[in-house]
C-alpha cells in the first residue's frame, strides 16, 4: 500500500543521462560490438568480456590498432591472439593485474602493426616485447637502436641462402631423397644465420626455388 511517508520522487531526463554516462558499458554491449564490429568468433569475444579491465584495454588496443593496417583485414586475428596470448603469458608470469602493465595498448598495438608490415618477426616482437616491458622505449626506437628490422631484401636473404647450403650437403641430398624434415632444418638454418631477422616467407620461397 502507498506509504504515507514517502514523498513524490521525480527523476528528470538529465538526471537519467548523467547517471547513464557514468556507467561502465554492460559485458553484453562489449560482446556484441567485438562480433559486430571487430568480426571476433564468439568464443573469443566471450573469453575477452569475462575480465571487464581486460576488454576495456583490448578496446584501446583495437581502436588504436585498425588505423595502422587499414585494409589488411586478415590481420585482425593476428591482433587479438596477440594482446590476448601476449599478454596474458606476461600477466600469468609477473603476477600483475592488466592496469599494472608498463606497457599501454596503443604502444603494443604499434607492436603488432609492426609484424604486420613486416618490420619484425614474431619471433623478433616478443625479444621488442621484452624491452618495451623494461622500460627501454618505444616500438620503433628500440627496433632501430637494437638493429631488429627484419631482413626482406631477396638479395641479402639469398646470400645467406647460399652460405647455409654450401655447409649443409647432407640435408640437401635428404631433402632431395623425399625427407620433408630436411627442408626444416635447412629453414632453421638460416633463420639462425640471420639472427631470426630473415623474412621467414622469402626464405621458404627462395629456399625451395634454390632447391628444386
Amino acid at each position: 500500500f502507498p506509504d504515507p511517508d514517502l514523498l513524490p520522487l521525480v527523476i528528470t531526463d538529465a538526471e537519467i543521462e548523467a547517471i547513464r554516462v557514468k556507467m561502465p558499458t554492460l559485458p553484453s554491449v562489449l560482446k556484441k560490438k567485438f562480433i559486430q564490429e571487430y568480426n571476433f568468433e564468439p568464443y573469443m569475444a566471450e573469453e575477452l568480456v569475462s575480465n571487464r579491465a581486460r576488454a576495456e584495454d583490448f578496446d584501446r588496443f583495437w581502436k588504436h590498432y585498425m588505423p595502422l593496417v587499414e585494409g589488411k583485414t586478415d590481420d585482425y586475428v593476428q591482433g587479438a591472439n596477440w594482446a590476448m596470448n601476449e599478454i596474458g603469458a606476461a600477466l600469468n608470469r609477473t603476477g600483475l593485474t592488466i592496469g599494472d602493465v608498463p606497457i599501454t595498448p596503443e604502444h603494443r598495438a604499434e607492436l603488432v602493426a609492426r609484424i604486420v608490415d613486416g618490420t619484425i618477426s614474431h619471433k623478433i616482437a616478443k625479444e621488442v616485447f621484452n624491452y618495451m616491458w623494461a622500460g627501454e622505449g618505444d616500438v620503433d626506437s628500440i627496433i632501430e637502436k637494437r638493429g631488429l628490422a627484419q631482413i626482406s631484401d631477396a638479395t641479402a636473404i639469398e646470400k645467406i641462402i647460399d652460405e647455409v647450403l654450401t655447409n649443409n650437403q647432407k640435408s640437401i641430398d635428404e631433402f632431395k631423397s623425399g625427407k620433408e624434415k630436411a627442408f626444416q632444418s635447412l629453414v632453421g638454418q638460416v633463420m639462425k644465420a640471420s639472427k631470426g631477422k630473415a623474412n621467414p616467407t622469402q626464405v621458404n620461397e627462395i629456399l625451395k626455388a634454390k632447391l628444386g
